[in-house]
């Protein structure tokens, strides 16, 4: 499925919520992680158990660079503008990529992540 295309209007928050979640290529472990929420919360809102909240939708809205049309409503590209064209290069570059470089990448990755986070680069 195209992560970036439009007239997903069909869909309710808590699919947009997931497919925001895997087109990023996370756990709800690690997307809850990135917007200090826990993962049971992120697991519920997508089963549809729970209602997500206006704190959540902007921390959301906020870490991940998402449309916020598109996450409230479905309508418009999933991120911003400027990420979009960014992520969808990247993600064209991964899916080339055999399996076993997939694994590595993503371990790098993690690693860029974590020294990002500290402020380090």
């Amino acid at each position: 499925m195209n992560h970036f295309c439009k007239g997903m209007v069909g869909m309710e928050i808590k699919d947009r919520i997931k497919e925001l979640r895997l087109a990023l290529g996370l756990t709800q472990v690690k997307f809850a992680e990135r917007v200090a929420i826990v993962a049971s919360f992120i697991s519920e809102i997508e089963g549809g158990v729970r209602e997500i909240n206006e704190r959540a939708i902007r921390l959301i809205i906020s870490e991940y660079n998402v449309n916020e049309n598109w996450l409230r409503h479905g309508q418009g590209s999933m991120f911003n503008e400027d990420m979009s064209a960014k992520v969808s290069e990247a993600l064209g570059m991964f899916k080339s990529l055999d399996e076993h470089f997939q694994d590595g990448a993503l371990k790098m990755l993690a690693t860029l992540g974590c020294v990002d986070n500290k402020n380090v680069i």
